[in-house]
């Protein structure tokens, strides 16, 4: 068996988490070839997702500045069949980070949607709880992700929503009408911390477009932070038959 090569090692850390239940028509449209929308009891999910990268090396190269920053990210859930195997994996509507050059070497290499904009983290800790936020600056506006939670987290619970959405290992980028990018993510189980209260201003419409609009006015389905871990990205492959 030929060995995997490493794009990307890192660590994924405090993911928020917030999870809308939405009509699989708004998605169907932004499916990679081969493709099909994943589902969790019947419902189709996207994930407004706040964390931070730490420890970052490309091609197991540190690049100096570049090593630990927030990423926000709007993302679904799909399934590619490959022989007899279903591969869940994720598509990104688009990711936001502060620095142009991650934009330009994942867009180039991955043919993600990645973006540049400002971004500010803070983390709060103390006995009884853990305050994590994500803001970003659009359109000259502050916009944010944050949770409060219970101090100590706690595992997956097998066949639970959360399993669901953190236990998808594929990459599934749209390269064109007849061609996806496909490359795999590989990390441990995560832990969860269960959330006590939760703020999200995001506009959705005018970031990820007239499709999302009716996210600016609704309630997500769920709302939790995964504790992350060190993770691998291996390097991308074609889908063309």
């Amino acid at each position: 068996m030929a060995t995997k090569s490493k794009f990307l090692t890192a660590e994924w850390r405090k993911l928020i988490m917030a999870n809308y239940d939405v009509d699989p028509s708004i998605l169907e449209k932004f499916l990679p070839y081969k493709t099909v929308l994943d589902s969790f009891n019947g419902k189709c999910y996207v994930s407004l997702v706040g964390f931070r990268f730490q420890n970052t090396r490309i091609l197991n190269l540190s690049v100096p500045f570049h090593t630990d920053f927030p990423e926000i990210n709007l993302r679904f859930y799909v399934r590619f069949k490959e022989g007899n195997e279903w591969k869940r994996g994720v598509v990104f509507l688009k990711e936001i980070v502060p620095k142009p050059t991650i934009s330009f070497v994942a867009n180039l290499i991955y043919k993600e949607k990645y973006i540049s904009l400002p971004v500010r983290h803070s983390e709060e800790f103390n006995e009884d709880s853990l305050k994590i936020s994500y803001e970003w600056k659009f359109r000259n506006h502050w916009q944010k992700l944050s949770v409060k939670t219970s101090p100590n987290s706690i595992p997956l619970v097998p066949g639970s929503e959360e399993e669901f959405i953190t236990e998808h290992f594929w990459g599934y980028s749209n390269i064109n009408k007849h061609t996806t990018g496909e490359y795999e993510v590989a990390h441990p189980l995560w832990e969860i911390y269960p959330v006590t209260g939760f703020e999200i201003n995001c506009n959705f419409k005018d970031l990820y477009g007239s499709e999302f609009a009716g996210l600016d006015t609704m309630e997500p389905q769920s709302v939790f932070l995964a504790e992350g871990s060190k993770i691998i990205v291996y390097k991308k492959k074609l889908i063309s038959h």
